[in-house]
């Protein structure tokens, strides 16, 4: 296994936005008489429209969308880096890196200037491809922007739909387990449990990270 480069999905994995985003869900499903338990299980690693379109098709996905990001920009506050997230992005100097995500831009780059995390050149956004995970699309073209081949991409996911979308495009995919369980991320090459473990990973397949 060769690691040349480094793909990242934002929440759940350098973001620690989960409570975040499940009450401003719970919150958007209480007020359109759904029931929350059922509609969280379909946000993860998704698009937010994608989750309206399945759980409530007599609404229309963009007006939902903004309805959405509206109430996620609200808990700014309640968003912190994910542990070792800081240290794992600043021991990848030489090493290309891109964010994978089924964010906005302006969101996502706000959270990162509220956390402190840095930015990497390459960053995909759902509204950057036409099919968002678990299609391959996202990944497919981070890669082709970094110049490496998805084959030796190394993509840290949290959700299912990542690891789906990260198998179909020919990536090796590592599951972390902050959202989900090692069984409900099968689909991954492996799982681990911490971004430190991801940082050793690194190290092992000589991604050129910074082993100190």
């Amino acid at each position: 296994m060769r690691i040349s480069a480094v793909l990242f999905d934002v929440d759940g994995v350098l973001l620690d936005s989960a409570g975040a985003h499940r009450e401003v869900w719970d919150a958007w499903s209480a007020a359109r008489g759904l029931d929350p338990e059922k509609v969280w299980e379909l946000t993860f690693g998704r698009r937010p429209e994608d989750t309206v379109r399945d759980v409530a098709a007599h609404l229309d996905p963009a007006t939902e969308r903004r309805a959405l990001d509206c109430l996620l920009a609200e808990e700014m506050g309640g968003i912190q880096p994910v542990e070792g997230a800081v240290g794992l992005l600043n021991s990848l100097s030489g090493t290309p890196w891109a964010i994978v995500t089924s964010g906005t831009r302006d969101l996502v780059a706000a959270r990162f200037a509220a956390t402190g995390l840095p930015l990497p050149a390459v960053q995909v956004y759902a509204d950057d491809v036409p099919h968002a995970k678990p299609a391959p699309d996202c990944f497919a073209l981070a890669a082709s922007r970094l110049g490496i081949p998805a084959s030796e991409c190394l993509v840290v996911e949290d959700a299912p739909a990542g690891i789906q979308a990260a198998v179909a495009a020919g990536c090796v995919a590592v599951g972390l387990t902050t959202t989900h369980t090692e069984d409900a991320l099968g689909q991954a090459r492996m799982c681990v449990s911490s971004l430190a473990d991801v940082r050793s990973l690194l190290t092992a397949y000589g991604s050129g990270a910074d082993g100190s």
